[in-house]
């Protein structure tokens, strides 16, 4: 090892030598950097002043970065100013020691490689002490510290190293926020005034949300028999039939349109939920699936709808009563084996805390602020159901509003989005009067006709735009939601 080396280890030996780490490497890219200004360029978004073994490499490295960051000169000069005092860089030799930095660089082709395995060293450390933790933690017999969520605890901490580098993403500055905000602005306009989140598949429904936006938490409610659950598989079954893998505008592989889909069924099984998606794709009554009563052409669009969807990235997971952490983990590990564009969970009302709170709103306080955080954390729109309070019976208007959610304050409160989901046929159907009386019978069948195979989602509330109610089709039959045909369209009437 030369005279650089040895200097750089001995500093190096009073935190562990058996940590990975490259005292060389870290002292040739600072040289580099105090030499030639493009040099930071090329590596900055590679390492962060933390990711040096030595702590005052990684101070040189900070001081360098705020000083580019004014534009201002770096130099084993104009840095010594900075590092006088510092009794790290004072047993090293004083700011002679950046001079012999500067002696010792590397050419700038090779800075980004450099810069790469200085990251790796840091991110093997990392790897060793949460191994470190997580034993610690295994050791310790504890009653508030049950197994099973120090698994959740050890993965969220693997998957964040996985995917950021780090444990925690901190502050973000404004500039990258609104980098950020006009390039899914700009996707849109390359769109033609299109979409900036995921098309549902309902073009009216687009307009109104925009799409699915990544990291928004949206609520779909109804009352019972309103179709919730068909207008969500319908959702999922759109969204991973339009799944189209590409190169991303930052470069990145994922999906260029449509997504790939995760389905907590926790109500139903994953097989009656695949029939209410194999019943929509081949148009056979689902009762009829059930019961196997089709006849050969249905059959026949049975089996090749079954093998279109064999191809389709929707994955079902129907756990029953899963906590908010399990619920949480099996999302992380979904999208770092398979890729993760939309979530959907039915319903949220059977999502479990993570321990039993004082009451049932809390509970379901710490659940919605779980999803959100599964929204932001994995950048994907988690879309949830929920149930709604049967007040809606009592009122003479039945269309829902945000006081009928259950257990309504966290869930209003935690959602970018609530929708209902209302079909006035299924309340106007119980309400068929007696046949004697002719002119009610006729004003029923009038009401029936007009508002036969039509369904409503009303937007309660939208952060990211104006709140209303969109039109839709419904084909009962089929637990099938589509866009619905305007009078003016075709000059055609509205099915």
């Amino acid at each position: 090892m030369n005279d650089m080396g040895q200097i750089g280890a001995q500093s190096a030996e009073e935190v562990s030598d058996a940590l990975p780490h490259s005292i060389e490497a870290e002292q040739q890219l600072l040289g580099a950097i105090l030499t030639n200004d493009r040099v930071f360029d090329r590596v900055a978004s590679i390492l962060k002043a933390d990711h040096f073994y030595d702590p005052v490499h990684g101070r040189i490295f900070e001081i360098a970065a705020s000083r580019f960051a004014k534009n201002a000169l770096v130099s084993p000069v104009t840095l010594g100013a900075f590092l006088e005092d510092d009794p790290g860089l004072r047993e090293l030799g004083g700011p002679a020691y950046l001079a012999r930095l500067a002696g010792a660089a590397i050419s700038t082709f090779a800075a980004a490689d450099y810069a790469q395995l200085i990251h790796d060293m840091y991110m093997r450390r990392q790897l060793m002490n949460l191994g470190r933790d997580i034993s610690e933690r295994a050791r310790r017999v504890e009653a508030d510290s049950e197994p099973k969520d120090q698994i959740v605890q050890a993965e969220q901490a693997l998957y964040a190293m996985g995917e950021q580098g780090q444990a925690s993403k901190g502050f973000t500055s404004f500039l990258r926020a609104v980098t950020e905000a006009v390039n899914v602005a700009n996707a849109a306009y390359q769109r033609d005034g299109g979409l900036a989140g995921i098309s549902t598949g309902l073009d009216d429904l687009d307009k109104k949300l925009g799409g699915l936006h990544r990291s928004d938490l949206l609520i779909l409610a109804g009352r019972p028999s309103m179709g919730k659950t068909s207008l969500a598989t319908n959702i999922a079954f759109n969204v991973a039939k339009a799944y189209k893998k590409g190169i991303l505008p930052d470069g990145t592989e994922g999906a260029v349109n449509g997504g790939v889909v995760g389905f907590y069924s926790l109500e139903m099984s994953s097989e009656q939920l695949a029939a209410r998606v194999l019943s929509e794709a081949s148009e056979v009554p689902s009762e009829q699936i059930r019961r196997g009563d089709m006849t050969e052409a249905e059959f026949r669009r049975f089996v090749e709808a079954a093998k279109t969807l064999e191809s389709c990235p929707l994955y079902i997971d129907d756990t029953p009563a899963l906590p908010i952490s399990q619920l949480a983990a099996r999302a992380r590990r979904l999208k770092r084996t398979h890729g993760l564009d939309v979530l959907f969970v039915d319903y949220l009302q059977l999502v479990r805390p993570a321990s039993a709170k004082d009451s049932r709103v809390n509970e379901v306080s710490e659940i919605t602020q779980g999803l959100k955080a599964i929204a932001k954390e994995l950048n994907i729109p988690v879309v949830a159901l929920s149930q709604l309070s049967r007040q809606v019976e009592n009122r003479e208007d039945k269309r829902p509003q945000l006081s009928d959610l259950r257990e309504s304050g966290s869930i209003e409160q935690d959602a970018d989005a609530v929708m209902f989901v209302y079909r006035e046929e299924y309340y106007k159907e119980r309400e068929k009067p007696s046949d004697d009386n002719l002119e009610a019978m006729a004003k029923w069948q009038e009401t029936m006709e007009r508002c036969h195979g039509k369904a409503e989602v009303i937007l309660g509330k939208q952060r990211h735009g104006p709140i209303g109610t969109v039109e839709l089709s419904f084909e009962g039959r089929f637990t099938r939601f589509g866009n619905l045909i305007k009078p003016w369209q075709n000059g055609v009437d509205s099915f």
